[in-house]
């Protein structure tokens, strides 16, 4: 999930996708938490269980943080600079939900807090939230088919290691390489969403650092793929005969299982930065440019919706899911302007006042 960096100059409909593709996690995460049948959603049918709406949604938002994050580094005065923008814009809302998630939604969900708050767990805790891992409280959610605090944030730290990666195809010259940028993210996407990637197994504590190697190539490809849109903007002519041609050449991949999402890359990227920089309304430009619900939507919607799940027994997907909207978009709108924005006004103060937010 990219928590919105900033836009390119001028008006776009950003926001407005970050806080749809939120929203779509949440329409493929509650059928499924329901009774643990993902096949009933439509685009895991039509790509044979390869791609569900979240796997789509996940992708749109490392192509869309690809085309804006390396910008932003461009932008930055130093590394140092560009590093405490992001850590200010990432950590701040995730370590408020952690909290919020252990001590208020874990005893509803039915864990033990007295256990999760002795000294050996608070130091867990500690290391979790300094990896951006998921909170765990023993006991939470127990008896339902995804007994986890909160799956969803498992993309977080792919975003982070992301944001590193940048520094390092900054230093190099990658991101201003024509060729060599479009390269490393095919190699990277083919490699992370083909099944052809070679055996690799990380010792177990770099793996629970960094993630794994499928999932970082999978989604760092993706990124790539979002930079090297922004890098060929003047060669890449968006308009609405291109995205027509797109959207069906896309549907016809999504029937290919084993290639379904290594085509979202060039397909479902284009259709995005189409829509988001040619597709011109007022209404839809001003989402997000106020008030962003999109970051904490995503990093509230798991607990909200198992919550849900958990205490109204019968309830159906067509209830759970405006539920768990409504529910996780005020608390989406309570991160925004308690923590977020705080946050982003404190690491435009001080010496890196220069730095571009």
């Amino acid at each position: 999930m990219n928590p919105g960096p900033s836009s390119p100059a001028g008006a776009n409909n950003f926001g407005a996708l970050r806080l749809f593709f939120a929203a779509l996690v949440v329409f493929a995460h509650v059928p499924e938490a329901l009774d643990g049948d993902r096949h009933r959603e439509p685009l895991t049918w039509l790509s044979g269980g390869r791609l569900s709406c979240g796997d789509l949604a996940v992708d749109a938002f490392f192509l869309i943080s690809g085309y804006l994050i390396p910008h932003s580094y461009l932008r930055s005065g130093s590394i140092a600079g560009y590093l405490h923008k992001r850590v200010l814009r990432i950590f701040p809302g995730f370590v408020a939900a952690y909290l919020v998630t252990v001590l208020v939604a874990a005893p509803l969900a039915g864990g033990d807090l007295r256990s999760a708050l002795v000294p050996g767990q608070l130091a867990e805790h500690l290391a979790r939230i300094v990896l951006l891992h998921g909170p765990f409280v023993k006991g939470s959610f127990v008896g339902q088919h995804y007994p986890a605090l909160n799956v969803s944030v498992w993309t977080i730290p792919y975003e982070f290691n992301a944001y590193l990666l940048v520094i390092v195809l900054g230093l190099s010259g990658m991101l201003r390489h024509r060729v060599g940028l479009p390269l490393l993210a095919l190699a990277l996407l083919v490699l992370g969403t083909t099944g052809l990637q070679p055996g690799i197994e990380l010792p177990p504590t770099l793996a629970k650092i960094i993630g794994t190697p499928q999932d970082n190539a999978r989604l760092l490809g993706m990124f790539c793929a979002g930079a090297v849109f922004r890098l060929h903007a003047d060669r890449i002519r968006l308009d609405h005969r291109g995205a027509l041609v797109a959207a069906g050449a896309l549907l016809l991949a999504l029937g290919q299982p084993r290639w379904a999402e290594l085509a979202l890359a060039p397909l479902g990227g284009y259709l995005i930065f189409w829509f988001a920089l040619k597709v011109h309304s007022r209404r839809l430009s001003r989402i997000g440019s106020g008030t962003d619900l999109s970051y904490g939507l995503y990093l509230y919607a798991w607990p909200v919706q198992n919550l849900l799940i958990r205490h109204l027994p019968g309830a159906s997907p067509w209830m759970l899911v405006p539920l768990t909207l409504a529910i996780a978009a005020g608390l989406g709108w309570l991160s925004w302007h308690l923590v977020e924005l705080p946050a982003s006004r404190w690491r435009s103060r001080g010496t890196l006042a220069a730095v571009p937010a």
